[in-house]
């Protein structure tokens, strides 16, 4: 699929692999980028690829990824200014890490992870980002629909392309209950929605990204990384945002790389 030119959606933007990816993706000319992200940092951002290209291509829109009234409102003005999205990349995302069972030292009693953070990640991490890749299809099939084709033929150029944030963590990680089972859960979103969506010509993919230098782990505190991360991981160092970025875009215009990819610097979860 040609990157050039076309609508590319990114949520999570405004820092890490999303501010990555919509640099990396403005350098190889797409039409136009539409930056989501709940924080207002996000303009500067946007502000500033575009001083880089010299023309407008990022458009910054600030709201929750979890609403459903702001992601339709959203695709509806894209539509109407921009055209149709044919780059989806959902890569907002939280954690809530801790045990699933701990015990309480000053009581003795133990006490199970809260399922308020639980489901504050699964809204956030899984159900939000396979609602904007749906909703990519949903415009790509009724403007197809329009046109009175049906299914997609292969002579016919890719349509769409989804590329969702998954991470090592989706194999199980320590302390990291609610956050594993929303980047697992991605997987199963990706593998069926890449048999549905190619109908109308849409192809899904999944980048499992492994410890990545941005906000996100660099608050976990550098004592942690040092401990923890760094030598279960074979570069011996954080795998930069670019990095990422360029596996997404090698996932998107190569249409004949399907299914899962791992950029996991070789880490490997310690017992």
């Amino acid at each position: 699929m040609k990157i050039k030119d076309k609508v590319a959606l990114i949520t999570g933007a405004a820092s890490g692999i999303g501010q990555a990816v919509a640099r990396d993706l403005a350098k190889r000319e797409v039409g136009k980028i539409i930056m989501i992200d709940r924080r207002d940092h996000v303009f500067e951002v946007a502000d500033a690829i575009n001083k880089a290209q010299g023309e407008d291509v990022a458009v910054a829109k600030v709201g929750d990824t979890t609403n459903d009234t702001f992601r339709t409102q959203v695709y509806d003005e894209v539509s109407a200014e921009h055209g149709i999205v044919s780059i989806c990349v959902p890569a907002a995302g939280i954690t809530r890490d801790a045990l699933a069972v701990s015990i309480d030292k000053k009581t003795g009693t133990a006490e199970h992870y809260s399922i308020s953070p639980f489901r504050e990640v699964t809204e956030v991490n899984l159900i939000a980002p396979i609602y904007w890749a749906i909703e990519m299809v949903v415009r790509i099939a009724q403007d197809r629909y329009k046109k009175g084709l049906k299914r997609w033929e292969p002579h016919e150029q890719v349509q769409g392309t989804v590329v969702f944030l998954g991470s090592v963590s989706s194999q199980g990680n320590k302390g990291q209950i609610s956050y594993a089972v929303s980047k697992a859960g991605l997987e199963g979103a990706a593998a069926t929605l890449s048999k549905e969506a190619i109908y109308y010509g849409v192809r899904c993919a999944i980048i499992h990204p492994g410890f990545t230098d941005t906000p996100m782990v660099r608050a976990l505190g550098d004592d942690f990384v040092e401990k923890y991360v760094l030598p279960y991981t074979q570069l011996r160092r954080l795998i930069r945002p670019e990095e990422i970025a360029d596996a997404i875009c090698f996932l998107i215009s190569n249409s004949a790389v399907s299914g899962e990819l791992w950029a996991d610097a070789g880490w490997h979860a310690p017992a």
